[in-house]
């Protein structure tokens, strides 16, 4: 990959409910607006952030295609959460089916947490001879209800089948990074990273972009820096600076914090939320995500945004 080649923000996608607990597809709607005109090159949904796991499978049906038909951009969905490897290959098909442009695969559901390498090859053989071939996929390092790495070995092999073109990569770590873009010069297959602390080394090393947890906050940032940190390489190092500080938001109450955030924007209603306790949202967390609001809105400002 070349400096030259855009690099791309996929956000990862809230699901907003109602307060009673249904999906809210009215502010579904004005989410995928917000994300795409804040810079958005592309959609993830049915990830961790969309609460994957507390979604039935009519739900997840519902909401890719609900998604792939309002946005206008790419749209990429998961949503196997299954353990019966024969149940996982069914969603995967349902998920395909609505139309998204990728179908990503979520590596801790291959194998189970401390099972051996081949365990998760043989599983992943298994649902690959069960999808469409002519159906691009994807992996996603998802964190719950494990975090389940691949090794180089194993980028290697997927890439070189031709059928993986996208990776969320969550390693968090700089050094694993560049070794993982080496593995993949030269091939189809992109890795997008997670962490922001590490985004503008490995975008500078050659990384595809960012799709993270942060760009439903402050996407704009995310965008900026994607878009400048070549021309701009200063401002984009002391940007970058300012977004791992952000970043710490994440370890607060996500995803309630998110959708606090885009309550006050307007942009959904209800903090409701299966993932965690919305009640969890204190006063002093919710002052800490406004006065980080503040401080975005002064960088927008002096980056002339």
């Amino acid at each position: 990959m070349t400096s030259m080649q855009k690099r791309e923000m996929w956000p990862v996608m809230l699901t907003p409910f109602t307060s009673g607990g249904s999906v809210d597809f009215d502010s579904l709607a004005r989410l995928i607006d917000f994300y795409e005109e804040t810079g958005a090159d592309g959609l993830f949904s049915i990830c961790q952030s969309s609460e994957v796991f507390f979604l039935s499978l009519s739900e997840r049906i519902k909401i890719a295609s609900f998604v792939k038909k309002h946005a206008h951009v790419p749209v990429i969905a998961s949503g196997h959460i299954s353990y019966a490897l024969e149940d996982q290959a069914d969603e995967l098909r349902q998920i395909a089916d609505t139309g998204v442009d990728a179908v990503i695969l979520i590596t801790n559901r291959l194998a189970e947490e401390g099972a051996d390498d081949a365990v998760w090859e043989d599983s992943l053989h298994y649902l690959l001879d069960r999808i469409d071939p002519a159906m691009p996929l994807g992996f996603y390092e998802c964190p719950t209800p494990y975090k389940r790495l691949m090794t180089l070995d194993q980028l290697q092999a997927v890439a070189q089948t031709g059928r993986f073109h996208f990776v969320k990569d969550t390693c968090c770590n700089i050094d694993t990074i560049r070794k993982r873009l080496a593995v993949l010069e030269g091939t189809q297959l992109k890795l997008y990273n997670a962490n922001t602390a590490t985004l503008l080394d490995s975008i500078r090393a050659g990384a595809a972009g960012y799709s993270g947890i942060m760009a439903g906050f402050h996407p704009e940032l995310y965008a900026w820096l994607l878009e400048n940190y070549n021309s701009q390489p200063e401002k984009a190092d002391v940007l970058q600076s300012l977004l791992t500080m952000f970043a710490q938001i994440e370890k607060q109450l996500y995803p309630v914090n998110a959708k606090y955030h885009l309550q006050q924007k307007g942009i959904i209603t209800s903090l409701y939320t299966r993932a965690a306790n919305q009640r969890g949202m204190t006063p002093l967390f919710m002052d800490e995500v406004r006065q980080m609001e503040q401080a975005a809105a002064w960088v927008k400002e002096s980056l002339a945004m």
